[in-house]
């Protein structure tokens, strides 16, 4: 979207962090940036993985909440499509030109599924998970009102105890009554196992979906003996997606949080105990901060706080440094541990947060980078699009 961007109006400081063409130095903080060579590697890794197993890969719309990203996802990395968790997220991404995009989440409200169903009007191909039979005959009248089609993945229970059906019958009957809907299409399941994704250990991780592979082989060996074969067998995150690939019964991965590589997601471990950080895939989303005081001896303090990072999986890593360490939060602060005296003011620092999904949310802009220049701003274009 930078290309055809006007930041004509934008004023550093005050609009926006910074401008392409700016020195990586004077980019004001705090900020999200990200590093682009890293990303791009990324994207083009997972990209190959899907690829050489057979796999489509749906992009997770929700970790980044930027459709310059997920354009970026389609055309490094062959991702098929996004995955959104809400209506009015899917809608800035069918607006912003994604053309295949999965609701990965029940939708009940009236008027989110009346804007549910005027979604395909934007060109979007669209897709939505059902685990109540209640739900279908709410989508199929507000896809006739509108004239439109939505596609259907039956939601399955695969062990995290939140949303899905938990008996193979109810799948079973509401895959049944989606293909009999008008306006409604059967397009597969959801088999998404997201409690186990943030297990640090890998036999920890691999007993979890061994279960989740097991439900859900379960649940379309049934749909094919009712002659409902899925297209779609959907789920597999950051954490997973080497089971799925490899189950037999998946075809399609929803990881997102390997494009961008937190703090949290960092400290699970492959099969020889390495963390995926070192390894596996790079961090390139970072909160730069700058050292604001240093009027304690042994600590300093930064610009980045509370209101700039989520702390619900722990405290940000300060990147490439073991001397000096993060140590709390209060709204506009954060504590560092400097006991050396290594820190001087306005040095900046990069932050690796704990958890990038909401931290992501809180900001307007990501500050891309390279070779110590702003190559793109980019907006976070569904930013705050929760409803």
């Amino acid at each position: 979207m930078n290309a055809t961007m006007d930041f004509a109006d934008h004023e550093v400081g005050y609009d926006i962090p910074a401008l392409p063409g700016m020195d990586e130095a004077d980019i004001q903080t705090p900020c999200l940036i990200l590093d682009l060579d890293a990303l791009e590697r990324n994207i083009i890794k997972m990209g190959n993985y899907a690829k050489a197993h057979g796999m489509r890969h749906r992009s997770h719309g929700k970790m980044h909440k930027s459709v310059d990203v997920q354009k970026l996802q389609e055309r490094l990395g062959g991702a098929a499509g996004v995955c959104c968790q809400k209506v009015s997220e899917a809608e800035v991404f069918a607006r912003g030109g994604i053309r295949d995009i999965l609701v990965s989440n029940q939708v009940r409200d009236p008027a989110k599924i009346d804007r549910l169903a005027r979604l395909p009007k934007h060109g979007a191909r669209i897709t939505v998970c059902v685990d109540d039979l209640a739900n279908v005959s709410e989508l199929s009248a507000a896809a006739q009102k509108h004239g439109t089609t939505l596609e259907c993945l039956v939601e399955i229970d695969c062990g995290a105890g939140r949303c899905g059906v938990a008996t193979t019958g109810e799948a079973v009957a509401i895959a049944q009554a989606i293909d009999a809907a008008p306006g409604l299409v059967f397009t597969g399941i959801q088999a998404y196992q997201g409690a186990m994704q943030h297990l640090e250990n890998y036999a920890d991780r691999k007993a979890k979906l061994d279960d989740a592979i097991a439900r859900a082989k379960t649940v379309v060996d049934s749909l094919r003996a009712a002659g409902l074969t899925p297209g779609l067998v959907s789920g597999g995150g950051t954490g997973s997606y080497h089971f799925e690939s490899n189950s037999g019964v998946y075809n399609e991965l929803q990881c997102g949080s390997y494009a961008f590589m937190d703090a949290d997601y960092g400290r699970i471990r492959d099969e020889h105990g390495q963390r995926i950080d070192q390894g596996e895939w790079e961090n390139a989303l970072f909160i730069l901060t700058s050292v604001m005081s240093r009027a304690i001896p042994g600590q300093a303090v930064c610009d980045a706080g509370l209101k700039v990072q989520s702390l619900d999986s722990g405290l940000p890593v300060i990147h490439g440094r073991d001397d000096v360490t993060y140590l709390s939060a209060s709204d506009e602060h954060g504590v560092i541990e400097d006991r050396r005296g290594v820190l001087r003011i306005n040095e900046k620092l990069k932050l690796v947060p704990g958890h990038c999904d909401p931290t992501c949310n809180l900001h307007d802009w990501y500050v891309g980078v390279r070779n110590g220049k702003v190559e793109v701003v980019w907006p976070v274009s569904a930013r705050g699009k929760s409803y």
